[in-house]
């Protein structure tokens, strides 16, 4: 049997000031105390570098990566930089940019491979669309992201699989248990025959619309190993309850 560490990740999008980081202090007071569960903020990639002395030990990471390691790439973040900068975790292929920023899969699967090559736990999103679920194709759609957005190997970082389905995505709409247990199941079952004992291993998180009062009921669904937080994340009298909600799962 695989036992797998919980992992809660909040990805404050593109909010938060200096005076925000104070909300991370009593974020890592709470993780110390829960135990057995990996947390991390993921701010705006100004706020990386002092969110680190203020971490208290919290994981920082970076809301996106570059798949080049560096170059003529205007107003881009490389793995690098996220490193030199403190960060420990990059997520990429989030809804948003894949549809503001036109990100495809290949794209997505560049950017991991660079920020597993610097060693970064690397959250890659997948999902599907309001469209998608009503017609029925949610399967082989998040199907093919996961077939095509990840990288075939790696060596250096660790690779997390957060399922956003984007209907979900800030707007109070949480999948079902049930939803939510038939598509992690699905995404298990890819991982096994990619990556063999392996995809065993890896973390699959939940996104979308994860708050206190839910998080204990989509923790306790098989193949949940965590979530990806987004509104929520942003202050710790939100976010301390989901932390405790998987320390109890």
């Amino acid at each position: 049997m695989h036992v797998r560490r919980k992992l809660v990740a909040g990805n404050w999008k593109m909010n938060g000031s200096l005076g925000q980081l104070s909300e991370l202090q009593p974020i890592a007071e709470a993780a110390k105390a829960a135990g057995g569960v990996d947390v991390a903020i993921c701010p705006p990639f100004t706020l990386i570098a002092p969110a680190v002395t203020r971490s208290g030990g919290l994981m920082i990471g970076a809301q996106d990566c570059h798949a080049e390691e560096s170059g003529a790439h205007t107003g881009a973040t490389s793995a690098a930089m996220i490193k030199e900068a403190g960060g420990r975790m990059a997520i990429v292929g989030h809804s948003e940019r894949r549809a503001e920023q036109q990100e495809s899969d290949a794209a997505v699967r560049a950017k991991a491979q660079r920020a597993l090559r610097h060693g970064l736990v690397t959250i890659v999103c997948v999902g599907e669309s309001a469209i998608d679920r009503a017609a029925g194709d949610h399967l082989p759609v998040v199907g093919r992201q996961v077939a095509e957005s990840l990288p075939d190997g790696w060596e250096d970082g660790e690779l997390v699989i957060a399922y956003e389905p984007i209907w979900a995505i800030g707007t109070g709409k949480v999948a079902t248990a049930a939803d939510i247990a038939e598509m992690h199941t699905a995404i298990r079952a890819d991982l096994v025959r990619r990556y063999g004992d392996t995809g065993m291993r890896l973390r699959i998180l939940y996104g979308g619309s994860v708050k206190a009062d839910n998080a204990a009921e989509i923790f306790a669904v098989a193949d949940v190993d965590g979530a990806l937080v987004g509104g929520a994340s942003l202050t710790a009298a939100q976010f301390v309850p989901i932390i405790e909600a998987a320390s109890k799962s």
